[in-house]
């Protein structure tokens, strides 16, 4: 048989408790005990080494398509297409999802996180068929911000419209 820690209390006799005021220090001791410790500065570290290691990449990624002769903008376009790609390739071999565990909002923030978030379902959903497993699940992520994304620009436009028509811009 095994032991029990008697350092942290077991759930059920917490539960078990007729004193509300001692279980409550229970269960926020049981809580506490529970509750994974976390290093922030470590956590802050890690996340801006990732992240700062994609955009690094990112700014490789449009250095090179600007030294083949192309502009600025259309480097850019590359360069994002390009790490799009590779998030794309690594959230299907696995790998991206351990990068975020491991870097936290570091490997979410840049647009391969978002890639990452519109694939992810996809693949998950897709033994489900290709249009109710992966056409129905990609817009999981991708369909509010595609909605809300629209609806803001066209709230904008009209604004600007209407500034336009006043004078005023």
């Amino acid at each position: 048989m095994n032991e029990k820690d008697s350092t942290k209390p077991d759930i059920k006799e917490v539960l078990n408790e007729k004193d509300t005021n001692l279980q409550k220090k229970k269960y926020n001791e049981y809580v506490k005990n529970m509750t994974p410790k976390n290093n922030i500065f470590l956590n802050c570290l890690k996340a801006f080494i990732v992240g700062g290691a994609i955009c690094t990449l990112g700014e490789a990624l449009n250095q090179m398509y600007m030294s083949f002769g192309n502009d600025k903008e259309l480097a850019g376009l590359y360069g994002m297409m390009t790490l799009i790609g590779i998030s794309v390739i690594l959230t299907g071999l696995n790998i991206y999802q351990k990068l975020g565990q491991f870097a936290g909002a570091g490997s979410i923030v840049p647009i391969t996180g978002f890639a990452n978030s519109v694939v992810a379902p996809a693949i998950e959903y897709q033994a489900e068929g290709d249009v109710f497993g992966v056409g129905c699940k990609i817009f999981t992520i991708a369909g509010p911000v595609i909605l809300y994304g629209i609806f803001s620009s066209w709230c904008l436009g009209v604004i600007y419209w209407i500034l336009k028509c006043v004078g005023v811009v």
